[in-house]
């Protein structure tokens, strides 16, 4: 298995994993534009040629990031893969001078493990939600904020 850079020919791939959760309540949907649009953001876990995982680091402000869109195929789920697409995120994080990372999540077992803390969603600042009008849930989110700070690690 190979942690890489998204590239260009994952998309349909990256697409359809990512949508098969949303399908089931677990996260926002991506759409094909979004996904080129923010590419760049991107890694994904390949075996034999397929993605089996995917996630972002997306850049909400100079003090403040988010892990979002991770995804493992239920088959390889429990093998360490979202666990090292974390890690790597968070490691962009800070090459990048990012001190804090937070996700949105119904896992926050899997966030814990990775050294994430239960917030109240209420401190999070307002442009954090701006994606949320696309959820199917909003304006009643029922997902755990987790936040991980880098500069007391």
């Amino acid at each position: 298995m190979n942690l890489r850079r998204a590239i260009l020919s994952d998309v349909e791939e990256m697409m359809a994993l990512i949508n098969h959760f949303a399908d089931q309540g677990l996260m926002l949907p991506r759409s094909r534009n979004s996904l080129y649009e923010c590419l760049r953001e991107f890694l994904v876990v390949e075996d034999e040629g397929r993605v089996v995982a995917t996630g972002a680091l997306h850049i909400i402000w100079d003090d403040l990031s988010e892990i979002r869109a991770l995804a493992v195929m239920e088959e390889y789920q429990g093998k360490g893969l979202g666990r090292s697409l974390v890690k790597a995120l968070i490691d962009d994080a800070q090459t990048i001078g990012c001190p804090k990372v937070f996700t949105l999540t119904y896992q926050p077992v899997f966030f814990e493990r990775c050294g994430f803390a239960m917030i109240d969603k209420e401190d999070m600042p307002h442009k954090v939600w701006k994606e949320c009008i696309h959820c199917v849930k909003f304006p009643n989110c029922d997902e755990n904020a987790m936040m991980l700070n880098l500069t007391k690690q």
